[in-house]
């Protein structure tokens, strides 16, 4: 009478396997709202609005939104102003694990997957990574930042 009430084995182990399955789904997926989410608000800062010019032009940024000592991450790139007129580009994918870094405060670039933080000039300040952003060659043109 006690088989009766039992699920078979095979139930139970495809069961839990389903079950873990949709809770790492379920975990990628916020993990990626998430970043989404960090992606868009920074789209909507100053520097994005300053994304939109003529077709074709590769402006980035306009230099007055890249507040010096600090930066902006404008897509894929990571564009810093460590001393007033110098501006630096980076990748905005974070050497450690491919995660993309999601703001910059108090004059580091964070990480928010494993808590990497790098200084404006692209090197580590806090592991666990140990190689810098790669660079993105970035220039003035006028007030714009473009990619180049």
């Amino acid at each position: 009478m006690l088989e009766e009430i039992r699920p078979p084995r095979r139930a139970v182990v495809v069961g839990a396997g389903l079950g873990a399955l949709a809770t790492v789904v379920a975990a990628c997926s916020t993990s990626g709202t998430t970043s989404e989410a960090t992606s868009k608000a920074d789209s909507s800062t100053p520097a994005a609005a300053g994304t939109s010019g003529a077709p074709g032009s590769g402006a980035l940024a306009k230099t007055a939104d890249v507040p010096v000592g600090s930066g902006v991450i404008v897509d894929e790139v990571v564009i810093t102003q460590p001393t007033a007129g110098v501006f630096e580009g980076f990748s905005s994918v974070c050497s450690h694990a491919g995660c993309k870094v999601s703001e910059i405060t108090d004059g580091k670039i964070i990480c928010p997957c494993h808590g990497s933080e790098f200084n404006l000039d692209g090197t580590v300040a806090k592991g666990p990574a140990k190689t810098s952003l790669e660079t993105k060659a970035v220039s003035v043109q006028g007030d714009s930042i473009v990619a180049g």
